[in-house]
């Protein structure tokens, strides 16, 4: 038995090796995706165009505008001569905040009296409007401190200090997650099509005439789609911790165990698509059928507790929302084994009900 298995999977390693565009597809193209995503997909805000329409002609409303210029934050302050002008500048993307003044600020801030400071946000981008309106709260609340003077203090001082990312480093925020959806999609990717592109190729039924039986063909189809995304998730792993400089604090040797286990599921939903397949194309179909919820319930994009009490109840059924989490605390917090394996058994319960849900439609389809 195990001589047949073996050689079932010495033939998938080969198939895959020889083929260039599967060489291409799981070998090459993951670390690349790492690579271009952890610089483009990030939550960071800096470089912002500001539109101000200032209607105020003192030195006051200048220095605040010039806050607001030096910030590293803001790329460009864009003036207009009219809020017409400033209101299409948000309309057309062309800022993302616009500031208006009016004309008697300078004399209101000269009286005593409170001056206010409109500030129009593009809400398409709510994410990135809230930081901005968070930047310029700061740059306004420092600017009312500078014109009271040095003799008031205030009564309390925050002294902040974030703990696993002190610079706030947005690959290091970004890495640990996209290795985990590549790894996952690797994985997905190989299994998914293996049995479909035998159908595809007519060689399904000569591989059911060989001795081999059907729970030997689920491990030899198994056992190589589990290899191939190890070997892709070693590139990328080197990747981030040498080109990315992403710190690796905790054990490599529990997030491999780990990512065998999340693999192993991830094998068993790509096998049973692939069994319903009859061609390669229905299985991309119900690969990216699966694969979208997937990813946005897993936390990568937002908080899982964000999100509604029965969605984090199914949350909890995807294998990648349980990776997510233990990347994470693998690459920037050196979690301790207690709380891998905490993440770990309900990704091993998920592998073993995928992997027989896919080996009981295997033997159904063949009967």
């Amino acid at each position: 038995m195990w001589l047949r298995i073996r050689t079932l999977i010495v033939k998938e390693l080969l198939a895959s090796a020889l083929d260039a565009k599967t060489r291409w597809l799981v070998l090459y193209s993951p670390p690349l995706l790492l690579l271009i995503y952890a610089f483009a997909i990030t939550q960071e805000v800096k470089n912002i165009p500001v539109a101000v329409y200032n209607e105020d002609a003192g030195t006051v409303s200048r220095d605040l505008i010039a806050r607001f210029d030096g910030s590293p934050t803001f790329s460009e302050i864009l003036y207009f001569d009219s809020w017409k002008g400033a209101a299409a500048a948000i309309d057309s993307r062309q800022a993302a905040m616009a500031i208006r003044l009016d004309s008697a600020f300078s004399r209101s801030i000269a009286a005593g009296k409170p001056a206010k400071v409109q500030l129009i946000l593009d809400g398409r981008r709510s994410n990135t409007a809230q930081i901005l309106e968070g930047y310029a709260a700061r740059i306004v609340a420092d600017f009312n401190k500078e014109l009271a003077g040095d003799d008031i203090r205030p009564p309390t001082v925050i002294v902040a200090r974030a703990w696993f990312n002190p610079n706030f480093e947005p690959l290091w925020s970004a890495t640990p997650a996209l290795f985990a959806v590549l790894t996952m999609v690797v994985g997905f990717m190989v299994s998914a099509l293996t049995i479909a592109r035998e159908r595809e190729l007519g060689t399904f039924e000569q591989l059911l005439v060989s001795p081999i039986r059907p729970f030997e063909i689920m491990i030899g189809k198994a056992v190589p789609a589990v290899l191939i995304a190890l070997a892709s998730a070693v590139a990328m792993l080197a990747l981030g911790s040498l080109v990315l400089q992403v710190p690796l604090r905790g054990s490599i040797i529990l997030l491999f165990a780990a990512m065998i286990i999340f693999l192993t599921s991830i094998v068993g939903i790509g096998l049973f698509i692939s069994t319903l397949a009859s061609n390669q194309q229905q299985a991309v179909i119900g690969l990216f059928f699966y694969m979208m919820p997937a990813v946005l319930i897993s936390g990568y994009a937002s908080p899982v507790e964000n999100m509604p009490v029965w969605l984090q109840w199914l949350a909890e059924s995807d294998p990648l929302m349980h990776f997510i989490v233990i990347c994470k605390g693998v690459f920037l917090k050196n979690v301790p084994a207690s709380v891998i394996f905490e993440h770990t058994w309900p990704m091993a319960l998920i592998a073993v009900f995928t992997l027989s849900a896919a080996a009981w439609l295997f033997r159904k389809r063949l009967t």
